[in-house]
């Protein structure tokens, strides 16, 4: 019996592969496209190869094959149009049943292998199963993501972000998209036409092959051991290309002075920077530089001249000024467009039918509107980047987005009530403050009557309204319905496009808040040092990770009375737990202790906290057992 396994498996190699050769070099190229992009239908592939190898008969067209199993009408449809396609390229009588000459042969022992297969190492990998030699089991091949690809990109970036010395270890998923998408040829946002996946789908699969580790909520993404090693072998690589490229470079640059000086055709170079080169070759390297700076799909303010231009005469200097200013990124007038920004909140969920009423009407007003998830209010304005299409590129690249200074938060009066009742209405002006925006705008909706009929009295809602206008000084805007909702969103949609035209906007950090605003605010004129809208909306995530300060300061608002002004009076002074029952420890009698914060001002008239807020705040906290 051990004699005869041998063999049998000679015989095996030796018998004919498959009758369908051409069927199956197509199922084999669709399963490994599929197992690229980490799509399950690699699997349905895989055993539609199977059964096809085990079919002894030849094949007429892909209708045949439903009989077989694991064909279905999608696969046979797939495998029909090339067929079609095959036919026009080749003629009517092109065989079917054999390889065009230098295909490599089906039925190979990874034809059977779940690993993709690269079609330029097809040769190779075929005279390695040739050559491997006796009966024993392939070795499983490494994953090595393509370059450029989701998977390369995020590998790179962690690996340089852990080699910066005091780095946090890991990085969020907004920041990783930011900074991978200059290595990546997809977009981590936008999915292909025709497709549901993009470049951040690989990321799946690097978990899954335990090359990257996902912990936390909102998600923190590291290398693992494995992740590192592979990502150190990546980037000695990509240095490696690199010095390459640059060599070349300079050789090419060293002819073409030596053909300038021997007296030859003089060689114009769009990518040097000589003042004293014609005008026609520098309007032409601007040009390309311009293009060059605008094809990356993500925007990078230190990517771009802090003058909005690109000369070439500054082009040594453009990398340490754009370094130099990372938050001073510009945009010309003329340049952007205003749009208005929906959260998809507002058209999806609830009352669809009311919802659906408010984009009919934006549309109906001409309004050109966004939808996209807001982390915070409901209605804001971008200026978004004029973004000229890349030749080759299906897509033209994405323009950065500045946040101007007005945000629109929406209540209807029932859901006002609501929200006074859960605590939401609190909350959401204390994150309307901070969200780094300096006009926030209450818009109200008093649906006729419909206030008599809620959980809570009419004069509690309207003093609310109120004191959202006169206490939290917020500008309160009050309409009827859905369709004045939309009247006051296009008006002020024109009218900041008015606003804002022939002024340059510049590109703050958020930590920068007020720098170099206030004085052409105090002159009437609009706010030109905007924050970019992705700094924005990851600053306002709800569920970020928060300081204790943060913490504590949402601690003492959950005390009746305690508004936002008071608990942000108390943390000047105590600004964590620890220090302020520290000086409680200080205090010599429990009256101390209970007046401790009855003299902390707050608000703009510097009122007294007083006694009753000051002993509710001690009883809090230093109260052992439950409060009575």
């Amino acid at each position: 019996m051990p004699a005869s396994e041998p063999v049998r498996l000679g015989r095996k190699r030796a018998l004919p592969s498959c009758p369908n050769p051409l069927f199956l070099k197509w199922l084999t190229e669709l399963r490994d496209e599929a197992k690229e992009k980490g799509l399950k239908i690699s699997y349905t592939y895989q055993k539609a190869i199977s059964s096809l190898n085990k079919y002894p008969l030849p094949l007429q067209n892909a209708k045949e094959a439903k009989i077989l199993q694991n064909f279905g009408d999608g696969i046979c449809k797939i495998l029909d149009d090339k067929l079609q396609r095959y036919y026009r390229e080749n003629g009517p009588n092109a065989p079917i049943h054999s390889l065009p000459e230098g295909a490599p042969p089906p039925g190979r022992l990874d034809n059977n292998n779940m690993a993709p297969s690269r079609k330029k190492n097809a040769a190779g990998d075929q005279g390695k199963d040739k050559g491997g030699g006796g009966g024993g089991r392939k070795k499983k091949r490494e994953y090595v993501p393509q370059k450029r690809s989701g998977g390369y990109a995020v590998l790179l970036v962690l690996y340089r972000q852990s080699q910066i010395p005091g780095s946090k270890g890991f990085m969020f998923k907004m920041e990783l998209q930011a900074e991978a998408q200059p290595l990546c040829d997809k977009s981590f946002t936008a999915p292909d036409l025709g497709s549901k996946y993009t470049a951040w789908s690989s990321v799946s699969t690097l978990i899954q092959k335990n090359l990257l580790l996902k912990t936390h909520n909102p998600a923190r993404y590291s290398l693992t051991e494995e992740g590192l090693a592979l990502a150190e072998r990546l980037e000695s690589a990509e240095l490696q290309n690199k010095d390459g490229a640059e060599g070349d470079k300079e050789e090419d640059r060293s002819e073409g002075e030596e053909e300038v000086e021997d007296g030859g055709p003089k060689v114009v170079d769009l990518t040097c920077s000589d003042d004293d080169g014609d005008t026609e070759g520098e309007e032409k390297g601007d040009d390309r530089v311009h293009l060059a700076e605008k094809a990356a799909c993500v925007p990078q303010p230190r990517s771009d001249d802090a003058n909005g231009t690109s000369s070439s005469a500054k082009a040594p200097n453009s990398q340490t000024t754009s370094g130099r200013k990372a938050s001073g990124a510009r945009l010309l007038p003329g340049t952007y467009d205003i749009i208005l920004c929906v959260d998809f909140i507002e058209t999806t969920g609830g009352s669809t039918h009311r919802k659906q009423e408010l984009v009919k009407e934006l549309q109906r007003n001409g309004v050109t509107f966004d939808v996209r998830k807001l982390n915070v209010g409901d209605f804001l304005w971008v200026a978004r980047e004029k973004v000229a299409p890349v030749p080759g590129q299906l897509r033209a690249p994405a323009g950065r987005e500045l946040v101007l200074d007005y945000i629109i938060e929406r209540k209807r009066m029932d859901d006002l009530c609501g929200s006074i009742i859960d605590g939401r209405f609190r909350e959401q002006k204390f994150r309307l403050k901070r969200c780094g925006l300096r006009r926030p705008v209450y818009l109200v909706e008093e649906c006729g009557k419909a206030a008599s009929h809620l959980s809570l009295p009419e004069t509690t809602l309207q003093q609310a309204i109120i004191n959202t206008q006169v206490v939290d000084g917020f500008f309160v805007k009050r309409v009827q319905d859905v369709r004045e909702s939309a009247a006051y969103l296009t008006v002020m949609t024109r009218y900041l496009t008015r606003l804002y035209q022939n002024r340059t906007l510049i590109c703050r950090s958020r930590e920068l808040e007020g720098d170099g605003a206030s004085d052409e605010e105090e002159r009437g004129r609009p706010s030109c040092s905007l924050i970019s809208f992705a700094e924005f909306n990851h600053g306002a995530v709800k569920n970020k990770c928060q300081t204790v300060r943060e913490v504590f300061a949402r601690q003492l608002m959950q005390i009746s009375g305690l508004s936002g002004d008071k608990a942000a009076a108390i943390l000047e002074l105590y600004s964590t737990p620890h220090s302020l029952l520290s000086a409680y420890e200080q205090c010599a009698s429990e009256a101390e202790k209970e007046k401790l914060l009855s003299a902390v001002r707050y608000g703009k008239l510097k009122r007294n906290l007083g006694p009753a807020l000051s002993r509710t705040v001690y009883q809090l906290y230093c109260t052992r057992g439950a409060l009575t």
